[in-house]
């Protein structure tokens, strides 16, 4: 059956369907509405009476990079401000730019944000709000629309119960956010509930947002186990550790992200497994950080699922799951001796299909007949990726954020040939400087 006006062909590339199925060298995938139609070799689809071709030449045709776990505007905001910190100073420091801010900067740091994401391939984010204001996010999505998940940050301790007030009436009125944004934008956009971390969130918050995620069924996505001064924190205040902690409360379940995760014993691992918890590894923030690195061999032998994330700009400098790819798979044969540890094929897997499983859209991180059109095309003609003997190896290793070509979400074409149509990209970038560099000084950091 031949193409018509409203299909779209992305042909001749390298083509990486994920989810265990086999490239296609000399690829071509289609689609129309918003959704793949085919996928098949060069000469298998007469792409004639398309109304675009996109010629990947010399690339790769793959889904979208997924991340699992960010923090897109109150990280942009802070990036580069406390280097060569521990989590919990880099916290403190990090609050006193936090407590200021206000939606404007909020919208111009998400827009920016947002611009990142597009150029680096990202068409699916699963944000967690530790900016307490949600709304200048969903603005910005309206201009660059990729697909996020919102999670709506909670606290009420340590640095972060001045924000107490706000979290109890958040959470008890949750379902207003719920009406107003979740499964909005054709389902682009979904909501969730995202406590900070067990150090910083009593019982009683914990066990008022299982109840909110299960009377308006949304998913969870949180921090937990991140570091030795959270391990210390919950033995000295609890006797416990956080995932044993939470469990006790009943509040673990398959609908929780967990982010972060490097410091588990064999029994937090066994609960998590048992209760479906999923993990958004973020291997070059908990290495920057000294928070440490997630023991991914027993996780995911253990059953757990496990995707990759950037987490926020502030500790990754960066919002590009290419470094991230590379970084997990260097930082994870040393860690077991082991070259064959963590395999070309499976750190992209990592990044899209298992990334989607963990942040519950499974229907994202492939390319299918019948799953979203959420497709990128990355250029392998460039210096530093030539010759590309394996694409895969070359993806995973060689390649950068700057390789993007195109980025489409839903069928939509938001990078086009390296450039964001409808955007100014000069302005955002202006009106971003001059409200971080406002923020900075009436924070006084």
């Amino acid at each position: 059956m031949s193409l018509g006006p409203e299909d779209v062909a992305v042909i001749n590339g390298y083509v990486l369907p994920m989810n265990n199925r086999a490239p296609i060298p000399d690829g071509v995938v289609t689609f129309s509405g918003g959704v793949i139609d085919r996928i098949g070799t060069a000469g298998s689809v007469d792409v004639s009476g398309a109304g675009r071709i996109i010629d990947a030449r010399g690339g790769a045709i793959m889904p979208g990079f997924i991340n699992s776990h960010t923090h897109n505007a109150s990280n942009m905001l802070l990036r580069g401000l406390d280097e060569d910190a521990e989590l919990w100073s880099w916290l403190e420091s990090m609050w006193k730019l936090k407590q200021n801010f206000d939606p404007e900067t909020l919208y111009w740091a998400s827009l920016c944000g947002l611009i990142e994401m597009v150029r680096s391939g990202i068409t699916c984010f699963n944000e967690h709000f530790d900016a307490y204001a949600v709304e200048p996010e969903v603005e910005a999505l309206k201009v660059i629309p990729l697909r996020a998940t919102l999670g709506y940050g909670f606290a009420d301790r340590g640095i972060y119960e001045p924000i107490s007030e706000w979290s109890w009436k958040a959470l008890e009125n949750f379902g207003e956010k719920v009406a107003r944004h979740h499964m909005s934008a054709d389902g682009r956009i979904q909501v969730a509930l995202s406590p900070h971390a067990p150090y910083s969130v009593g019982a009683e918050m914990w066990k008022l947002t299982r109840k909110v995620a299960d009377d308006h069924g949304v998913s969870i996505h949180t921090h937990l186990a991140e570091g030795m001064n959270e391990v210390r924190y919950m033995q000295d205040t609890y006797g416990t550790t956080s995932v044993q902690w939470l469990e006790s409360m009943g509040f673990l379940g398959p609908d929780v992200t967990a982010a972060h995760c490097t410091r588990l014993n064999d029994v937090d691992r066994r609960i998590m497994a048992e209760r479906g918890v999923k993990i958004a590894h973020c291997p070059v923030s908990n290495a920057k950080l000294v928070s440490g690195t997630l023991d991914l061999g027993t996780v995911t032998d253990a059953g757990i699922t496990v995707g990759l994330a950037t987490d926020g700009p502030a500790s990754h400098n960066t919002m590009d799951l290419f470094q991230e790819m590379k970084f997990a798979g260097l930082i994870h044969k040393d860690r077991t001796q082991d070259p064959l540890f963590l395999p070309t094929r499976q750190l992209l897997n990592l990044a899209t299909t298992g990334s989607a499983a963990v942040m519950h859209r499974p229907e994202l991180g492939r390319l299918a007949p019948g799953h979203p059109a959420d497709i990128v095309v990355v250029d392998f003609d460039t210096a530093h990726t030539m010759p590309v003997y394996d694409p895969e190896s070359t993806l995973a290793y060689a390649s950068r954020a700057d390789d993007v070509r195109f980025t489409i979400v839903a069928g939509e074409v938001l990078l086009d040939d390296k450039q964001i149509p409808g955007v100014d990209e000069t302005e955002v970038r202006r009106r971003f400087r001059e409200s971080a560099l406002a923020l900075r000084a009436r924070s006084g950091a």
